[in-house]
């Protein structure tokens, strides 16, 4: 048995050797998604295609990540539309500083999480705190 390494290094040639079809779709599937395309992230996208099971656990995390992301957005889309709605109404004004606040970081932040938008506050909360808040905007807007 040769060893590809080995066989590189006498080579000018830089092929890459997949363990099977579904090692090599994985791996131009992910590599097109990948942030950065350098020798790292090729080398840990080819790694990660290697195994069966990992594949499949890096599809389950891909996948849970982009229904997580579809949830935020459509909240947030939810909120937004509430908060124009106190806004026509002329009722925003009367809101208490916090709930404009969160009004304000959420319109100007539509796609960051709840986490991420508690930390932008003048004073920051955490996730329960902002949910509390713009569940009272949604109150409010009924």
């Amino acid at each position: 048995m040769t060893n590809t390494a080995l066989r590189a290094e006498n080579s000018n040639s830089r092929t890459i050797t997949f363990k099977s079809r579904e090692h090599e779709k994985f791996y131009e599937e992910y590599l097109k998604k990948c942030r950065y395309q350098d020798v790292y992230h090729q080398a840990l996208v080819y790694c990660l295609g290697i195994d069966r099971d990992t594949r499949n656990n890096v599809n389950r995390l891909i996948n849970c990540e982009t229904a997580n992301l579809a949830k935020t957005i459509k909240a947030s889309q939810k909120q937004i539309e509430d908060i124009n709605k106190i806004k026509k109404a002329g009722k925003f004004n009367e809101l208490p500083e916090t709930l404009k606040e969160i009004a304000e970081v959420r319109i100007n932040n539509p796609d960051m999480s709840l986490i991420e938008l508690g930390k932008l506050l003048d004073k920051p909360i955490g996730k329960s705190g902002v949910n509390y808040r713009l569940k009272k905007i949604i109150e409010l807007a009924k």
